[in-house]
């Protein structure tokens, strides 16, 4: 007999008559069992994803992305890019764009994240090494120039979301005239950091969390807001993730591997590895900043506290980076108000 589960709930009852229509029309094509409809998984945006039995006993997943708060065109867009490219990624089975509607391949249900903290050392280390190997494959396949630019304007928008969000919201600061020329000049070396770099194909989040354990080759997962820009960001991302952390001799030995594996498919990755490390972990600086305000906008804008716990993590990241080189450090005059604690140094090069 089939399970049958409850109801999927729906804020919206035009959306949800406009999606039963579109699945039941979906259904006879690809063999959908609809009353086997359950939720798969949310994330920090307003997309949640269903997922589906069918009559082979397989399953698929369903997004549901309702606009204009989400728009699917990018996530199609770069979905087809990835299977262009041979790499393990949803495919999008049946879409309705208009009104935010995707039936996808399902890539199961083991994410890296719970993989990894499960794992023994060993194990984890595997993981690692499929998650850089793909990573190569990523900027050697997919190509850069059907990407948005991750240009000045963008990378500056990002790193504004930190005072506004997280230092003004989440603490409570209002900066001096001096603290605020700390800043700016700050970003500026951040930005310059970045736009420095050579540009590839960039996931944007490229982390266990969007990774998911596959037989070949990790799934790839949250890929549409995918841009054009620096080498290192993937690889910054992967290594010093939002949700958990490893020590610095482990983060070295993974970012070596990543390198040698780039320089032996001819991608323009630096070949001083010391400039290499030191270009990455700026790198990480802006991605932390930028995150630790996304955080905070989903506390205090969107209702979503939970991920705002992980602040902690990302000062002591920024931290470390901000103290171990020079023109970095004035930065650790604004973060440590918000840490309450002092950082040791790390490895420098």
């Amino acid at each position: 007999m089939l399970e049958t589960h409850p109801p999927i709930a729906w804020p919206d009852a035009a959306r949800q008559a406009a999606f039963e229509g579109w699945l039941r029309a979906a259904a006879p094509a690809h063999d959908l069992e609809i009353d086997s409809l359950q939720p798969a998984s949310a994330d920090a945006s307003f997309r949640r994803y269903l997922r589906l039995a069918t009559r082979g006993g397989g399953s698929c997943i369903v997004m549901d992305a309702p606009p204009p708060l989400e728009d699917v065109r990018p996530f199609v867009h770069v979905a087809g890019l990835l299977q262009a490219a041979g790499l393990h990624a949803p495919r999008v089975l049946a879409a309705d764009i208009e009104r935010g509607f995707l039936l996808l391949t399902d890539l199961g249900s083991e994410v890296y994240l719970d993989a990894l903290r499960g794992a023994t050392p060993a194990a984890a280390d595997a993981l690692m090494r499929d998650a850089l190997t793909a990573l190569v494959r990523f900027q050697q396949a997919v190509p850069a120039a059907a990407l948005p630019p991750f240009d000045e304007s963008l990378l500056a928008r990002e790193l504004a979301l930190f005072p506004e969000w997280c230092v003004q919201r989440e603490f409570g600061i209002t900066w001096s005239a001096a603290e605020t020329a700390v800043w700016q000049r700050s970003c500026r070396l951040l930005i310059d950091n970045a736009l420095a770099q050579p540009v590839v194909a960039v996931h944007a989040d490229w982390m266990p969390r969007n990774l998911m354990r596959g037989a070949a080759q990790p799934g790839i997962l949250d890929f549409q807001d995918a841009v054009a820009g620096p080498i290192s960001y993937d690889l910054a991302s992967l290594l010093r993730d939002a949700f958990i952390s490893w020590d610095e001799a482990q983060e070295l030995d993974w970012a070596v591997r990543w390198w040698q594996q780039a320089r032996a498919a001819a991608l323009p990755v630096d070949a001083d590895f010391g400039e290499f490390w030191r270009a990455l972990e700026w790198m990480g600086l802006q991605r932390h900043l930028k995150v630790m305000g996304i955080f905070c906008r989903l506390k205090h804008r969107d209702g979503k506290p939970r991920y705002a716990a992980d602040l902690p993590r990302f000062l002591a990241y920024a931290g470390k980076v901000a103290l171990r080189y020079g023109p970095l450090k004035p930065l650790l005059r604004l973060l440590e108000p918000l840490s309450g604690a002092r950082v040791g140094a790390g490895y420098t090069f």
